[in-house]
């Protein structure tokens, strides 16, 4: 008999990788879908010791961050997300560790 593999535990396993959860947030992003973005994040979250462990690295209270991550919060990132749509731009994640990787690049 095959073993069964719980989707939700691979993919948390799999996101505490900063570049898959990268690549993971900028898929949800690519989407315009502010609720699937937030999804996205809260699944990063949970793959980084969750709520409280964020909440104590950031200083946030925990209802805070619950509401600006939840499905009806942060209504900040809707409206800015729709601007940069509008400009005929997009959010983009990328991962500290590859910070000094950074290439920048201007048209005259």
């Amino acid at each position: 008999m095959a073993k069964h593999i719980d989707y939700h535990d691979y993919l948390i396993k799999s996101l505490k990788d900063p570049v898959e959860a990268a690549g993971y947030l900028n898929a949800a992003l690519n989407d315009r879908d502010i609720d699937g973005f937030l999804e996205a994040l809260r699944h990063v979250v949970e793959s980084r010791g969750g709520i409280a462990k964020l909440s104590e690295k950031t200083s946030k209270g925990r209802n805070s961050l619950y509401k600006t991550i939840s499905s009806n919060g942060n209504p900040y990132l809707r409206n800015t997300n729709e601007i940069l749509d509008t400009l005929g731009f997009h959010f983009s994640v990328i991962p500290n560790e590859l910070n000094h990787q950074k290439v920048f690049s201007c048209k005259n």
